[in-house]
Parts: structure tokens; sequence; C-alpha cells
């Protein structure tokens, strides 16, 4: 009888430091500046954050290509990245998928687009999009049940809109759902800009790698811009690789507008699609 009533005791001792683990995973996580890239879990970790509540996976999507002269190609990647951390550490119940890096950016021959400049690298809307929806179906079978995608590049955006809104299709029924979203990357071209041009930096605005791409990325990672290059450089062209704008006025000051911008858009359009 002894035994027995020690190994109930035990069982539940084992039962309630569970408990107690994975409420410490979730206080940790909504407190303390969590590790929230999945990519940096073990997956006990990864299963335990699940079932304390972090049902939501956000998949950046970036991409390899030039952005002018004094951006390196993997502005894209870095930026979501680290902007995808954010939204989850403000969402909560969050963690963040490893970026997708290759993306659609022009034709192999003759080389089109962004696919004219070195470095850049391109794959087949086909193969975009079958790996979207395999990492989507990959969250969802392991109890995710919000994948949220967010875009860094417009080149994609329709691409990705139709596959979330497909998956949110097939998924009817299953309690799992799928997004894309919008404001993420629309604010950049909407509010930012003209936050921008309120400051009188209209003129320099343009599409990319101009002064808020520029601007943006001197906010997240000033690494990625060669600055003194650019300080001392005549103002790019399009044979540059820039398009429209002039990113020579650009500042981390300038570009912390719009990541703010950014993540609160994005948090708030997750939230909502959740009903929270």
């Amino acid at each position: 009888m002894k035994h027995s009533i020690h190994n109930r005791l035990g069982r539940l001792a084992l039962a309630l430091l569970a408990s107690a683990s994975l409420a410490s995973f979730a206080t940790g996580v909504a407190r303390a500046a969590p590790q929230v890239e999945l990519q940096r879990l073990t997956w006990p970790e990864i299963r335990d954050a699940v079932r304390a509540g972090y049902d939501t996976i956000i998949i950046p999507v970036g991409g390899t290509e030039q952005s002018g002269p004094y951006i390196a190609v993997g502005k894209h990647n870095v930026r979501a990245e680290a902007l995808a951390d954010r939204i989850a550490r403000s969402l909560g119940n969050a963690l963040v998928a490893p970026v997708i890096a290759y993306v659609p950016e022009g034709g192999l021959s003759p080389r089109t687009s962004h696919m004219r400049f070195p470095g850049t690298i391109t794959v087949s809307p086909a193969v975009f999009e079958g790996l979207l929806r395999s990492a989507a179906d990959s969250f969802r079978v392991q109890g995710f049940h919000t994948v949220a995608f967010i875009a860094d590049h417009g080149g994609y955006v329709s691409q990705l809109r139709e596959v979330a809104t497909s998956l949110d299709k097939a998924w009817s029924g299953s309690g799992a759902h799928t997004l894309y979203v919008a404001s993420y990357y629309n604010v950049v071209g909407g509010a930012y800009a003209d936050a921008l041009r309120a400051r009188g930096l209209g003129d320099d605005v343009g599409k990319h790698a101009e002064l808020s791409d520029t601007s943006l990325m001197l906010a997240v990672d000033p690494s990625m811009v060669r600055e003194q290059a650019l300080r001392s450089a005549p103002k790019p062209t399009t044979a540059d690789g820039v398009y429209g704008g002039d990113p020579r006025p650009a500042t981390a000051e300038l570009g912390k507008i719009g990541v703010d911008m950014q993540v609160n858009e994005a948090v708030a359009e997750i939230r909502k699609a959740q009903g929270r």
C-alpha cells in the first residue's frame, strides 16, 4: 500500500512539474524577450510551446535580390526575420518560421527584372507556390491554428495572397486558418510614404532601394547598408538598380517610423483575424 501511494505521489509530482514548466515557458515568452524563432528551438520546446498556447506561426517571405549598389542582396530576408520576431513577441502567442529566401525574381534566359544583376536568385512561380503550401501544411499538422504570411517584397504578393486564400478554404472545418497579412507590406507605400512626404521628403520616395527602403534597412540592420559609399555617391539611377527616389538622405531614425508602423499594423491585423 505504501509503495502504491508513493507511486501515485510521484506521478502527481511529475505532472505538476510538467504543468509548471509549460506555465514557465508561456510566462517567459510573454514577459522577457523570448526565443521565438522556430529554427533556434528544439522539437520538445516547440511541442511544449504549442501546448502552452503558442498556436500562431508567422512565415516571413523575403527574397534574394539586388537592391542598388549600397544595400546587400539579403535585405528582404534580414528585415522580414527581424520584424517577424517583433510581431511574434508583441502577439505573445506566436513563433517565427525560417525565412523563405527563394522567390520569383525574374527570367533566366533572357535575364529580366532583378535577375539582370549579380547576386539575385529566382525560382519559378510554381516552385514558389509549392513551397508556400508545403510549409503551411507542415505547421497545420503540428497543431498551429494560425499560419500568417508576411511579405517583404512586392513582386510575389498576388501569388502569396492567392495561396493563403486557397489554403484557408482547403482547411475549412479543421480549426486551422491561414492569412496573408497585407498591412505589413502595404503600409510602406501608404502611411509610411505619407509620413516621409510630410517631412518634405516626397521627391526621395520611390519604389526600390531609395529613401524609404534604405531607411528601413538602416533601422533594422545598418551593417547591410554601405553607408559611407552611399553618402559620397552621385544620385543612383535605374541603371544602378534604384527605382525612383534618392536614397542618400536615408537615416535609421526615418526607418524606425516605418518599422514601427509595419509591426503595429501586422499585429493588429493578425489579432483581428483571430478575433482577439
